[in-house]
């Protein structure tokens, strides 16, 4: 047993893999403890579309939202031009105070409505924080609402002001939320969807670029670096094509959403399972085996900056910021649209395949700089004894 141990650690792999699994510790800990602190202070980065429909009658009610809410408001877009920034994800939540709000609180036993519109294709924080955020405000609104709304009515009967506000403060609610969701989510495990293809594809291509550069190693004295890479291209391309079918397939078969088809579905996510393979081999390329480091930093860097969790918005300047330079960002945002449904998928497509033009660049260059053994060369017969 002891001399098995003395053994095994005097092997480099033994001790490559104990140290990645003590970096593996190390990176993650450090990355998502500081991208995730003081995500909870930051809820005025998302926005919220206040819309007044019942014009002067409600502004009060409308202004009092704005000050309160704990969230960026904008208050001069119409209802469509609210949902149509709702539906592009410039804004987070749409409330809207329909017309007819104030006249309904003013007219005894009537009950008067606000609405809410969520996009459910984004993160499930903005989902439930909504949710939640509505809930509240529609409890505020009532008891502010129906008390200034009750007051008036019993100060213009002719009650005294003070008996007509401490009457107004006993009475029963009269504001009602009514909730809808544009690209609703069937399922926890649908909302799970882009979260589950950017780390399964992203670890799945870090071990196919190591195994595939000790092939490329091996094979180094008997090809061109040009040749071999050629060879790795079109590798990538045909594993991303085949690997990305199974994995579209199985999702489509154990109940997830396809909002805009199945070939749209597989095809975007053979794109940025090609962009992460040419992505993490570029640092093995570039490192040899210490690529794997490197590999391990983007991984957890993706995870936390793509918005698969934590809407980007909540993240702090250097996290959000990062995340424009990474393809796990521009995934998320596809397999959103196209897993739930609306627009953004062409944007994200097209920035995928300038993330993948340029780790194909950055390798290719890397590969002819970098020196290596020449092939060998078969001898030349020995000229025949005249």
């Amino acid at each position: 047993m002891l001399q098995a141990l003395r053994a095994l650690f005097k092997k480099p792999p033994v001790i490559v893999g104990i140290a990645t699994a003590l970096m593996f510790q190390v990176i993650f800990s450090v990355i998502w403890m500081t991208a995730y602190s003081g995500v909870n202070d930051r809820t005025k980065e998302l926005t919220v579309a206040i819309v007044n429909e019942d014009g002067e009658l409600s502004k009060g009610v409308a202004d009092r939202l704005a000050e309160t809410l704990p969230f960026h408001t904008v208050a001069n877009l119409s209802a469509a031009e609210a949902l149509d920034q709702l539906e592009h994800h410039q804004v987070h939540m749409v409330l809207d105070i329909p017309a007819g709000f104030n006249e309904s609180l003013q007219t005894a036993g009537s009950t008067a409505e606000i609405k809410y519109t969520i996009n459910e294709a984004n993160p499930v924080t903005i989902k439930s924080m909504m949710q939640g955020v509505s809930q509240s405000v529609t409890n505020t609104m009532n008891k502010q609402a129906s008390a200034q709304g009750v007051q008036t009515v019993l100060t213009a009967s002719g009650a005294p002001a003070d008996q007509a506000a401490q009457a107004a403060a006993n009475l029963t609610n009269r504001v009602e939320g009514k909730t809808t969701s544009i690209n609703p989510v069937n399922g926890m495990n649908n909302q799970m969807v882009p979260m589950m293809m950017v780390l399964a594809s992203y670890v799945g291509a870090m071990i196919m670029g190591m195994n595939l550069q000790i092939a490329m190693g091996m094979l180094s004295s008997m090809f061109s670096r040009l040749t071999l890479f050629g060879a790795r291209a079109v590798i990538n391309v045909g594993s991303a094509l085949v690997v990305s079918l199974l994995g579209s397939s199985l999702i489509v078969a154990l109940g997830g959403q396809i909002e805009q088809g199945f070939v749209a579905f597989w095809l975007f996510q053979a794109l940025f399972l090609c962009t992460f393979m040419f992505f993490s081999q570029f640092f093995l390329i570039c490192f040899g085996p210490a690529g794997s480091l490197f590999n391990i930093i983007a991984l957890s860097l993706q995870l936390v900056s793509s918005g698969a969790m934590v809407p980007r918005e909540l993240l702090n300047s250097f996290y959000s910021g990062i995340g424009h330079y990474l393809p796990a960002t521009y995934a998320v945002q596809g397999i959103l649209s196209v897993q739930l449904g609306g627009p953004g998928v062409q944007s994200a497509a097209g920035s995928i395949v300038i993330v993948l033009l340029v780790a194909v660049a950055l390798s290719l260059a890397v590969t002819l700089l970098k020196k290596g053994r020449k092939p060998a060369v078969a001898p030349s017969p020995a000229p025949a004894n005249s």
